[in-house]
């Protein structure tokens, strides 16, 4: 039983082929993450599936009765109330509203009876009970939607879709405007939500967490693999190798046959067998070589090397109109932290990266920047002052008014604009493209520190991963504001929590935030507050995570230490190894540096090894 079959099904827009005799099912309750790089066609397929696009071929067919929910990547906007929004997600119900104005009395009949059936009069009640347990109260669901964040209208997207109560929720990019907190909530509510669903995502946890089968649209084709992500790109490896190995071994049997061929071709005595082995070769079967596309490449210019620390706040209050939304701030940073900021939309991460980055004033307190401090700030707003009309040539000659042609597109070459898109209207980029364009003119002039917020919005999986690549090569500092939980754990290596009017360090990894949230929720949705016993018990977990956080950096710092060490010792055991190194006058002083430098490293491994063993002990039986 299926709840959507697609069945050969072909679209083609603008002269090119994004669907070419594509198939996939989908069965009642399964949960189908759809990947594949941009432009590839995964929102024009959601739009097909809705029927808001027509196929060139093929078919789509959706379970007799099914409902239908979709989200697609804009939030919901404008001045109708949020009850009233989720209302008019039910078409039919909406449609028979607005024909009652008019309808005859006889028709007026009919419409009553099919509104009594489809249960309209409890609608409200029940768009009501929706929004709430989405965490809107009476007050917000009488508020215009326009009024909200991005975030918190992706919700009253999400609960109008769910007041339909579709048998299939179709989700385009539904992370891409909600923060940290709501893309946790995000994840737990699909794992309630009983109904299928095709979720559009370049968020690698959400795809770990929240779907049963992955769906990788590729060259027009789709190909469905079981489990999330992480075992996608798994079964993805192992096919790779394994046509790799099969066409070697094949490759080699050509070879061997076509070799008998050419030699005893035109010889009488071997025609024969020069025939039965053209024949073999021709038996032999071929192996479709698994194409993969160009690996995606970032690089951020290196920076010149400043003296610490790069900005310290002591006391600082920051915010808009007189009116602070951070106050008492004080921190520092230096060239090579890793900073994620934490905590909810709305409560002053983006205030505090524009204070460093030097687009507010302060209003309190003091800031000090170190001289010749340059800043580069990504924001994903600032795509809105990109000039339509104009190529990301021009934008960066603009911006770099002393650079060469050369220099210019070599700037937006190391973030994927290859002279083909480096000659495109930003009109006619796609989303990643113009966030690409964003990332090269925030690096531009080699920054000390860059400060993205939400980098990763409309960028595909590979360029995701090309990012993480970037940071961990680049010399400067980084301040991230994000809602990829996967960014955030290869990247930051210090978290702080803006909460409550200020910004803290938080002691604990991601998976202490996730923790803290959860209990956080729970204490919410309890209808009593809690008691003082509850509070203490909560406030002892929160010192033992504290508490924990130093041995588990400790065990890291002495994992990174042990293996920077067998790199070095495996350098030196190389030279040893080379003959070359024992030629010449001069030789002994280097080899026996060497030796000693090789014996050093090895008692250095057994200390850290000390250290690990240490550390990790102690947390194991501090865990306990």
């Amino acid at each position: 039983m299926t709840v959507l079959a697609i069945e050969a099904a072909t679209i083609r827009i603008a002269g090119r082929t994004l669907l070419d005799r594509a198939d996939l099912t989908v069965a009642p309750g399964q949960k189908v993450g759809l990947v594949g790089r941009n432009g590839a066609g995964k929102s024009t397929l959601l739009k097909a599936i809705a029927g808001e696009l027509g196929l060139d071929g093929g078919e789509i067919r959706l379970s007799p009765r099914a409902r239908l929910g979709r989200v697609a990547q804009e939030a919901p906007s404008g001045g109708a109330t949020l009850v009233d929004t989720v209302l008019a997600a039910d078409a039919e119900r909406t449609r028979l509203l607005a024909e009652a104005e008019t309808a005859s009395p006889e028709r007026l009949a009919d419409i009553h009876d099919r509104l009594r059936a489809i249960g309209a009069d409890a609608a409200p009640a029940r768009a009501a009970t929706i929004l709430a347990g989405l965490g809107f109260g009476a007050e917000a669901q009488a508020r215009p939607v326009g009024s909200f964040s991005g975030g918190w209208r992706m919700r009253v997207a999400l609960a109008a879709a769910l007041f339909v109560e579709p048998d299939l929720l179709l989700l385009d990019e539904p992370t891409n405007h909600l923060d940290l907190e709501a893309t946790l909530w995000l994840e737990s509510w699909l794992g309630r939500f009983a109904g299928a669903a095709i979720i559009v995502s370049h968020d690698r946890t959400l795809l770990d967490r929240a779907v049963d089968a992955i769906a990788h649209l590729d060259r027009g084709k789709i190909a469905l693999y079981p489990g999330g992500f992480e075992a996608f790109v798994r079964i993805r490896e192992e096919r790779a190798a394994q046509q790799a190995a099969m066409a070697e071994k094949i490759a080699a049997q050509r070879a061997h046959l076509q070799a008998f061929v050419d030699r005893f071709r035109y010889k009488a005595s071997k025609a024969r067998q020069a025939q039965s082995k053209l024949k073999a070769i021709a038996r032999l079967p071929a192996i479709e070589a698994l194409v993969e596309d160009a690996p995606t490449q970032f690089s951020f210019p290196a920076p010149r090397a400043l003296a610490p620390p790069l900005i310290t706040l002591n006391r600082a209050s920051v915010g808009y109109g007189g009116t602070p939304v951070l106050r008492e701030v004080s921190l520092r940073v230096d060239q090579e932290d890793r900073i994620a900021l934490l905590g909810r939309n709305g409560n002053g991460k983006s205030t505090l990266a524009k204070l460093l980055a030097g687009r507010l004033d302060l209003l309190a307190g003091e800031m000090f920047r170190t001289p010749r401090l340059t800043v580069g700030f990504f924001a994903q707003h600032q795509e809105e002052d990109l000039v339509l009309d104009e190529s990301p040539v021009q934008h960066m000659a603009r911006a770099l008014p002393r650079a060469t042609p050369v220099q210019v597109r070599a700037q937006l070459a190391r973030f994927g604009l290859d002279a083909e898109r480096a000659d495109t209207k930003v009109a006619s980029l796609s989303g990643g493209e113009k966030a690409r364009l964003l990332l090269s003119l925030a690096t531009r002039d080699a920054p000390q520190l860059l400060i993205l917020d939400e980098p990763t919005n409309h960028l595909d999986i590979d360029a995701r991963e090309a990012l993480v690549r970037a940071i961990a090569d680049y010399e400067g500092a980084v301040l991230l504001i994000t809602h990829d939980p996967h960014l955030i754990d290869l990247v930051a290596d210090r978290l702080w929590l803006v909460a409550d009017g200020t910004v803290a360090p938080f002691d604990g990894d991601l998976d202490d935030y996730r923790a803290v949230l959860a209990e956080s929720g729970r204490a919410q949705a309890g209808k009593a507050a809690p008691t003082p016993s509850r509070v203490d018990d909560r406030r002892a977990r929160a010192e033992a995570r504290a508490a924990l956080a130093p041995l588990r950096r400790q065990a890291e710092a002495a994992e990174k230490t042990i293996a920077r060490l067998c790199a070095e010792r495996a350098t030196i055991e190389a030279k040893l190894a080379d003959p070359r190194l024992y030629a010449g006058a001069g030789r002994p002083d280097e080899i026996a540096a060497q030796n000693a430098r090789l014996a050093a490293i090895v008692r250095e491994i057994a200390a850290a090894e000390e250290a690990w063993l240490s550390a990790s002990a102690a947390l194991e039986e501090a865990q306990a």
